[in-house]
């Protein structure tokens, strides 16, 4: 498992766009999940969205669901968030996470554990 490094984070107001992408240089394995999280001031770290690089299976919370697409962009080696709709309180650090996997049961970033972090990077959205 190599270092991974989030980007694309910054401010913007609601109703806007932001587009995080996660590299994680050198490394070529398939069967793992690769996770979004958030974590607000004051609040728990909770699973945004979680995709198996295997075969593409996708997981989302509730809270996220039709207006985050977790993506992996094989040329590039890396796994976007594309955040659509921004609503103040989607204000977090977002983190990407990475853990191995037999299968896409374990990418549900809010049901399961996951092992390897970046540093992450800031989204702030203003009302």
């Amino acid at each position: 498992q190599g270092e991974m490094v989030e980007s694309g984070g910054g401010s913007v107001q609601a109703g806007g766009s932001l587009r995080l992408s996660c590299a994680e240089p050198g490394s070529t394995l398939r069967r793992k999940c690769m996770g979004w999280f958030r974590q607000a001031p004051g609040k728990e770290r909770e699973g945004v969205a979680g995709i198996y690089l295997a075969d593409g299976s996708t997981f989302y919370a509730d809270s996220v669901r039709g207006r985050f697409t977790i993506s992996q962009d094989n040329v590039r080696g890396t796994v976007n968030l594309q955040m659509n709709g921004l609503r103040p309180d989607d204000t977090a650090m977002y983190y990407c996470s990475a853990r191995a996997a037999t299968g896409r049961g374990f990418c549900d970033p809010t049901q399961s554990t996951y092992d390897y972090w970046g540093r992450g990077t800031q989204v702030t959205v203003s009302s």
